[in-house]
């Protein structure tokens, strides 16, 4: 955003529809209800993880294993009655919070939110507090405490998007602000919550929102939002950072630039179908940092939801946002119910062979290359003849089955991982959001494996070993000496001819499209050297792949 538009987050309509939006599963990653906007930061309760959002009487959803989300069983005001002193503060205020920030101090839960109206500067934050956050508790009750903080048309800045800093040493800071003004700082009272005086710092400044705080060894380090929120696919938010040997700045990005200067390096730009990442949070649990925030879904019409991503810190101590939860390597990849592990099941790599779950024997066919694609997505291919993890005939559909086929990058050969709070992960296909799982919860070898619906099962929940070894791109050795003739191809078929050198066994031949699907399949005798492929194809252009011994060439070809 710039200081030409109004405030991009504040009141537009269609948000509130979308927030309670249920997150078509053909789109997101994470499982369950995901619509969600303006996050707050993950907070713990017994084995529930909680997050508060934008909506109306402040909207909550949770999760076990942060994966599967579900939405909170009611608002925090229920039934739109909330506190009567915020429409003196804020007229035409109508029960739609913004932004909500909860912290865990004193035994009991803090619960800052945000008041506003559409392109106005007229806002303020208030305070609710809870002893727990479990609905069904006895003691389970917001208490309203009243104003934090307000702004009106005269201030110096605007009362929204509020952050708390927890400092190592016991100290508390409010963080708030927009470009109204940009992002100020003042220091909170530990027990009550509210300002300690009147003494505020200024941040950050330009087209900035949603700031959040982290100390991180001797430097505290700020994100902020700029661009524009709010606009679906159409939305410019990034998430930049800059760092302080103090709480009250000043903050300069990796170029010396001071946040107060429209500074900031950016960690999290949009990608894919990632669009308009915004109002972060940090959640560290077993030494995992997950980067809470949400996002603009460009394979969904833009809707928000929310996203967990991985943040590392470099070696020159500046912050690392990745949605890539896996590094690349090879892997053996065990199921947590069966602990059997997938295997190209028959040891032949040959397109179309099923993939199922195995008894885990060291063998290649049982050994996964994974590439990460950006954005969370990998491709899987198999070390014995580098042909891809693939969904039969690229069904979405609940119980279709995971085979192996040539790559062409679709969407049903891609897949989205996340990790789950016990180090799982969970492998979903790009191609709808259904997870990879052992079907029936089976723990024999040689079950296919294929799609579900995300319901928790170990059955669904997979580990990775790392294995060493070189990423296979045409499987354990180049097949030579193979011809193949005429060229270009007829239309009635063609002859694959191989000398001595290619060794004796089986040849299995496969033929796929440029859209990776398999047209043919055959196999020769064991020391057959010239084979005619009698298929019919119409004119284009083909991939064939021949393999023998577990050695394997592909070749182009152009049908005339």
């Amino acid at each position: 955003m710039t200081s030409t538009v109004l405030p991009p987050r504040r009141g537009l309509s269609w948000l509130i529809m979308l927030l309670m939006l249920l997150a078509r599963p053909q789109a997101q990653a994470l499982q369950g209800f995901t619509g969600v906007h303006d996050p707050s930061t993950i907070v713990k309760e017994g084995d529930k993880y909680w997050i508060f959002a934008t909506g109306q009487g402040i909207y909550s959803m949770y999760s076990t294993d942060l994966v599967n989300w579900t939405p909170g069983p009611r608002a925090v005001f229920v039934n739109n009655a909330y506190p009567s002193w915020i429409n003196t503060k804020v007229p035409g205020f109508q029960g739609t919070f913004w932004a909500p920030e909860c912290v865990f101090r004193n035994g009991k839960y803090y619960l800052y939110y945000s008041c506003s109206t559409f392109g106005s500067k007229v806002s303020a934050i208030g305070l609710a507090t809870n002893v727990t956050l479990d609905p069904t508790s006895p003691n389970y009750r917001w208490e309203d405490q009243g104003e934090v903080v307000s702004s009106n048309a005269a201030s110096a800045a605007n009362a929204i998007d509020p952050a708390v800093f927890q400092d190592s040493n016991g100290d508390a800071w409010l963080l708030y602000g927009s470009f109204f003004g940009g992002i100020r700082s003042t220091q909170l009272n530990a027990a009550t919550g509210k300002p300690l005086g009147t003494t505020t710092y200024s941040l950050a400044n330009g087209d900035v929102e949603a700031a959040y705080m982290v100390k991180q060894g001797t430097y505290y380090y700020l994100f902020i939002n700029r661009g524009s929120c709010c606009n679906g696919i159409n939305s410019t938010y990034t998430v930049r950072v800059g760092r302080s040997t103090s709480v009250s700045g000043p903050f300069l990005d990796q170029s010396g630039n001071d946040l107060n200067s429209n500074g900031g390096t950016l960690v999290l730009g949009s990608g894919g179908r990632y669009i308009g990442a915004g109002h972060a949070g940090i959640f560290t649990e077993g030494g995992v940092n997950y980067f809470s925030h949400h996002y603009y879904d460009g394979e969904d019409n833009g809707a928000p939801k929310l996203n967990l991503a991985k943040l590392t810190w470099s070696a020159t101590g500046w912050p690392i946002i990745s949605r890539d939860w896996v590094a690349a390597g090879r892997y053996e990849i065990k199921n947590q119910l069966s602990n059997l592990v997938w295997d190209a099941w028959g040891c032949t790599g040959a397109a179309g062979q099923m993939i199922a779950q195995g008894t885990p024997s060291g063998i290649n066919c049982q050994r996964w290359d994974f590439t990460a694609l950006g954005n969370g997505e990998y491709k899987i291919t198999n070390a014995l003849g580098g042909l891809a993890a693939d969904v039969v005939g690229c069904s979405a559909a609940a119980g279709a089955k995971l085979q192996l086929l040539a790559y062409s990058g679709a969407a049903c050969q891609r897949f989205r991982i996340d990790r789950a709070n016990d180090g799982t992960l969970v492998l979903a296909s790009a191609n709808g959001n259904r997870v990879v799982e052992v079907p029936n919860a089976a723990t024999t070898a040689g079950q296919q494996l294929g799609l579900w619906d995300y319901n928790g099962c170990a059955c669904q929940h997979w580990s990775l070993t790392a294995v060493g070894g070189t990423l296979a791109t045409t499987g354990s050795g180049q097949l030579p000496g193979v011809s193949i003739y005429p060229v270009p191809a007829t239309q009635t078929g063609f002859t694959i001819e191989l000398d001595a050198a290619a060794g004796a066994g089986a040849t299995y031949v496969s033929v796929s499209d440029v859209a990776g699907r398999t047209l043919y399949q055959g196999e020769f005798g064991a020391r057959q050297q010239k084979m005619l492929v009698a298929k019919s194809l119409p004119v284009g252009l083909y991939l064939v792949r021949v393999q023998r011994g577990g050695r394997m060439t592909t070749q182009k070809i152009t049908v005339h």
